[in-house]
């Protein structure tokens, strides 16, 4: 366990990138499924991520209870601006057209989700990798590195940059940032409160997406969460 200054922040923000062309099927759903689920049921959705990232997510295991791999599990991230996003938004997703006004952030908590009776982990570096270690307990929340989240320049409350650097505190400061929460199976859309967009005009497109489902969550307009 890594030593930190900065205790983990409650409530603990976490978000989930998708596209507003998925929003009609996950509102109508009920649930935000995890890619195991979406795939044995077929769910014709679009796609916004790497394809050699998602072969390796479906073979990596779980190491703890409830177990399975990362594809049985619908992953959040710590905070917003991910480097997926800016990913697409340069157009290096393969098979993807998208860009980052095509993107929302779907917004909740960590104790929101495990309140809601969800089964969860999370890691305190980017799922995939070798070295990242796995926890079920929110009380262990302190082992990631907080500091690399919220240290200045902030935007939108988060440190304005991921990238690593050839200096000791950000040698893996991408990785980390990149830590992941994994909910078991599917979340109920009462639990995602919140949908992230970067104008006005987003917010347009996603009440149209919503506009014939049961799902009201709160639409934020924050550019502060996009490049």
């Amino acid at each position: 366990m890594k030593e930190t200054s900065m205790p983990a922040p409650n409530p603990t923000q976490l978000f989930h990138i998708t596209a507003i062309d998925n929003l009609p099927v996950i509102g109508a759903s009920g649930h935000l499924l995890s890619k195991s689920i979406l795939n044995s049921a077929k769910v014709n959705s679009t796609s916004i991520a790497h394809e050699t990232i998602q072969i390796r997510r479906a073979r990596k295991v779980v190491p703890i209870n409830p177990g399975g791999t990362l594809h049985d599990y619908v992953p959040f991230y710590f905070a917003p601006r991910s480097p997926m996003l800016f990913t697409i938004n340069n157009g290096n997703v393969e098979g993807c057209n998208l860009n980052q006004d095509d993107i929302v952030h779907l917004s909740t908590t960590a104790q929101t989700i495990v309140e809601a009776g969800c089964s969860t982990v999370f890691t305190d570096y980017h799922a995939v990798m070798a070295i990242a270690k796995f926890y079920d307990d929110l009380a262990k929340l302190d082992v990631i590195d907080w500091e690399l989240f919220f240290e200045s320049p902030r935007i939108a409350g988060y440190c304005q940059f991921w990238q690593n650097r050839q200096t000791v505190r950000h040698l893996m400061r991408m990785e980390t940032r990149q830590a992941e929460f994994l909910v078991r199976d599917s979340v109920p859309l009462a639990a995602i409160t919140q949908i992230g967009v970067r104008s006005e005009l987003m917010a347009n497109r996603v009440r149209a997406a919503l506009a014939n489902t049961a799902w009201d969550p709160e639409i934020l307009v924050v550019p502060g969460w996009y490049y």
